[in-house]
């Protein structure tokens, strides 16, 4: 299974973050200074994607514009010498192959996954959610497509999340195969701790074969009256095998206030430039606490 392509789910209204989301894009919000879709985009292309649709919603074209070349802002960051800064710039224009199409509602995951099927066309293709940034070694979407390619078989990224928490996700019934792979029987959106088959959740990288295009097509409305992507998953492995990896690496919900906060400690952490002031300013805030 050769994957070329990856779609980014990016239309959501991002209520979780609201106020600063009412006129900045959740994807554009920054892990230190890096905007959370460019960290996506960049684990898309470290596992040897070439190109990328962004799924947008109306209005929000920002997005696309990031990765777009800024002449002005270049030629000005040029005039000053600022290299290091125009080589930033400059970079996430150099990804990739980016091009975008449009949720016109926001009628649910399946349903936005289901806009990018011109632009994916018969080949297979990774999904990727923008609110979920994973700090893996290697990268988790490339770990997925190498379980894919093995078992020529659609595969998800899986998390084990507490039993109170399973009606946030959807959960998989699984059964083990190899090492941190299972082959998935079963999946629910979004079920009550008493009838989650697993604790076993579904996050947001997946593997998928362009049949789930008529799948999606053909789906009725599920929880919350929406098209889910998790329906048709399970329609797809009543056809043909659908494999889960249970990923090792740090998961960051950025679309929950702890979770952005968090991911960007532990990404500041990370920087040489960064650490050990920020070090000093938390044991501070903590002692004052």
């Amino acid at each position: 299974m050769r994957v070329r392509k990856a779609v980014i789910l990016a239309a959501g209204l991002g209520t979780r973050m609201l106020p600063v989301t009412k006129v900045v894009p959740k994807e554009l919000l920054p892990v230190v200074d890096t905007p959370a879709i460019q960290l996506v985009a960049e684990e898309a292309v470290r596992s040897g994607i070439q190109e990328i649709v962004l799924v947008i919603s109306p209005g929000k074209t920002a997005l696309l514009e990031h990765f777009k070349p800024a002449p002005e802002l270049e030629r000005a960051l040029e005039e000053r010498e600022k290299h290091e800064l125009l080589e930033l710039v400059r970079g996430a224009t150099r990804l990739a192959s980016i091009t975008a199409v449009e949720q016109p509602k926001p009628l649910g995951l399946g349903h936005a996954v289901l806009q990018a099927k011109e632009a994916v066309g018969a080949e297979p293709f990774a999904v990727m959610l923008p609110d979920d940034i994973f700090d893996c070694d290697p990268p988790l979407l490339k770990r997925l497509l190498e379980i894919a390619t093995a078992k020529d078989a659609p595969t998800v990224a899986l998390l084990r999340v507490p039993r109170a928490d399973v009606s946030k996700y959807g959960i998989v019934a699984a059964t083990p195969e190899e090492e941190q792979i299972y082959k998935i029987t079963q999946m629910v959106e979004k079920p009550s701790p008493e009838n989650a088959p697993s604790e076993l959740a579904i996050m947001g990288r997946y593997v998928l074969p362009p049949e789930i295009f008529g799948l999606l097509e053909n789906a009725k409305p599920g929880v919350g009256g929406e098209i889910q992507l998790t329906d048709a998953l399970m329609d797809l492995a009543r056809r043909r095998p659908v494999y889960g990896y249970e990923y090792c690496g740090a998961r960051y919900d950025l679309g929950d206030r702890l979770g952005f906060v968090t991911a960007q400690v532990a990404y500041a952490l990370k920087r040489r430039e960064l650490a050990d002031n920020l070090r000093s300013k938390l044991r501070s805030l903590l002692d004052a606490a």
